[in-house]
């Protein structure tokens, strides 16, 4: 018979086979990875938000060669001027409809492509392509198609057997619903997805004894479906309404903030101050953007979690 050979042991009595570095500190820690997200937030973000804060007080314009401190000189001229609150006014409106359309769409979208099929597959991949597009390519688009002499006048004119000349982006009080609708059929297929998402997470089972029940397809969806929808409707809601508040490229596109300055949102206003030199009152103005989406996300935010509790 052979004797079998053990492992040397060390002078503690354990196998030098089973000797492992304790030591070593681990050097791929999750954390390394956040640094270059923070280095561009840092350089493209919070910097220019602080020096937000200090030009805003300011006399910085391209027609002195000094900046001096102006106190609040800079939001006493805005107030007194009447444009800011009226911007305010038609960036609030502009946001709360683009809100409602973006979610309305998209949620009807997300019912009708839910089964999975190939042609629903199809159809959703189409509804998401506007999302990938430029915001400024699908405000010029439009604009060719909305105009006088435009697609959309033509193809109504084809129809009807009439000239047809309506001027879609030439009313001061319709304008800014249309460039809201614009506007929502851009991003409603990231809304489409999300809430395809969202359906996707109700259980099966819940909905099979629904209709056991004899519930219909209103009573589940208004009873059932919605409610559960909650996370899906709170992240669409508030990236629709916070992020049309910063809108620009589409009215600029489509519009340019007329006509009469109906659809004159507050970024095309600071847009266009800054371009006459003002850059103290720009900043101004865009500092006040800063603070009310900030503001009004916190309620708006609260508001939509309340809706969760029904899932807790």
């Amino acid at each position: 018979m052979t004797a079998q050979l053990s492992p040397p042991r060390s002078r503690t009595g354990t196998h030098t086979g089973d000797r492992r570095p304790t030591s070593r500190r681990r050097q791929d820690h999750p954390a390394w990875f956040l640094f270059p997200a923070l280095a561009v937030l840092t350089v493209f973000f919070f910097i220019p938000t602080l020096f937000n804060f200090f030009y805003a007080f300011t006399d910085w314009s391209s027609f002195k060669t000094q900046i001096n401190f102006a106190g609040l000189d800079n939001v006493t001229s805005l107030l007194q001027n009447g444009s800011l609150l009226a911007d305010l006014r038609t960036t609030l409106i502009y946001a709360v409809l683009v809100a409602i359309f973006q979610n309305l769409f998209g949620l009807i979208l997300a019912l009708i492509l839910e089964a999975d099929t190939r042609i629903n597959r199809a159809a959703r991949v189409a509804f998401f392509v506007p999302v990938v597009m430029s915001a400024l390519a699908v405000g010029y688009v439009f604009r060719a198609i909305l105009k006088p002499d435009g697609t959309l006048n033509a193809i109504l004119g084809a129809l009807t057997g009439q000239h047809v000349d309506i001027a879609w982006l030439g009313s001061t009080t319709w304008t800014i619903v249309v460039v809201a609708l614009i506007h929502a059929w851009k991003w409603m297929g990231l809304s489409m997805l999300i809430y395809l998402a969202g359906l996707k997470t109700i259980s099966p089972d819940i909905m099979e004894a629904s209709r056991i029940d004899g519930a219909t397809w209103w009573k589940t969806f208004t009873s059932i479906r919605f409610p559960l929808l909650a996370p899906a409707i709170t992240f669409n809601v508030a990236t629709a309404l916070l992020g049309s508040m910063n809108g620009f490229d589409i009215v600029q596109a489509t519009t340019g903030g007329g006509p009469g300055g109906s659809t004159e949102l507050l970024n095309i206003f600071v847009f266009r101050t800054f371009g006459q030199g003002l850059f103290a009152q720009a900043t101004t103005m865009s500092l006040t953007l800063f603070l009310m989406v900030t503001i009004l996300a916190f309620p708006v935010i609260k508001f939509l979690r309340k809706r969760e509790d029904v899932l807790s």
